[in-house]
């Protein structure tokens, strides 16, 4: 293996460093976007990789090596490790590969329960429903058109102008399909565990995403601080809410009512600019990795074709 196929490694640490950090310095919907595409990438190129690595130590293997026409010698090269060590990257991918099959089925089973689930609250212009309910709550519903769901005891709790907070965040959801993004990054997370602490940061970015919105929509950042606190006050230990679903008071609310008392956040294109650069280098290694090795099987294919 080169050292330009080491990157998506280095990249998860990375990330699982610096993906909190990143999450927090840049603008919410630029570190959703971006910390979403690396996960992706990340978890695709170490796969990738891993599944290469494992290919090329077992493919010296006699009976790999006949099966294939390629010469054991030339695939082998100058690795010194014996063709078994390729069994365990071989079963940390079908691990990996396993985990993240459970969560995509989760992902499909949640998100198809979400959508009838609005099927069955029938048609809503604004994407609004309000359930009569002596709990309070509110989140928003994915699905092919979505609802937002609010109980009556969350409004009967709030006040007009953090009512209007409170709908405009869900809005904020339901608008720019933030689950899309947590669902993508935690399945990438479920393939590269590593991955774990900038999924848990998309989730945080989506929140903020929809609590500047809200502050744009009410004009008043200390209304959504305070919708923000009353909401969670009044829905502590509701469990109502789906587990596909995105709800106001659900993640982080220190820290977003923190941002919240400070100006809107300003851009940070010398940070974007290098995370782009990263997810960049990563793909343009795993691309590397793959050139490299059907270079060297063509050689060794060849080898094997001459010497027969």
């Amino acid at each position: 293996m080169t050292a330009v196929a080491l990157t998506p490694f280095v990249t998860s640490l990375l990330l699982a460093v610096g993906g909190g950090w990143l999450g927090r310095r840049l603008r919410p919907a630029a570190a959703t976007r971006l910390l979403t595409a690396a996960c992706l990438v990340t978890a695709l190129a170490t796969g990738f990789v891993l599944s290469v690595v494992a290919f090329t130590l077992l493919a010296p293997i006699p009976t790999l090596a006949a099966f294939g026409h390629w010469s054991a010698t030339v695939v082998r090269g100058h690795d010194p490790l014996p063709a078994t060590a390729g069994l365990l990257p071989a079963v940390v991918v079908v691990g990996l590969l396993a985990a993240a099959a459970r969560r995509a089925v989760a992902v499909g089973r949640d998100l198809a329960a979400a959508e009838l689930t609005c099927r069955r609250l029938g048609p809503a212009p604004t994407g609004l429903v309000i359930v009569d309910d002596d709990h309070p709550d509110a989140y928003t519903l994915p699905g092919l058109t979505g609802r937002i769901i609010v109980s009556t005891a969350m409004l009967r709790a709030l006040p007009p102008d953090e009512r209007r907070v409170l709908l405009a965040h869900e809005h904020s959801h339901l608008r720019h399909r933030h689950h899309a993004y947590t669902q993508l990054a935690d399945l990438a997370a479920a393939a590269n565990p590593l991955l774990r602490t900038p999924a848990a940061a998309v989730r945080l970015a989506v929140e903020r995403w929809a609590d500047e919105d809200a502050a744009t929509t009410a004009d008043n950042r200390a209304v959504v601080v305070r919708a923000l606190a009353r909401a969670g006050i009044a829905r502590s230990g509701t469990v109502t809410m789906p587990t596909a679903s995105l709800g106001a008071v659900d993640t982080d609310l220190a820290h977003r009512a923190r941002a919240l008392r400070e100006p809107p956040p300003k851009p940070q294109p010398a940070l974007a600019l290098a995370l782009t650069a990263l997810i960049l280098a990563t793909a343009a290694a795993a691309v590397d990795t793959s050139h490299t090795t059907e270079h060297r099987f063509e050689h060794a294919q060849a080898t094997f074709a001459h010497r027969s």
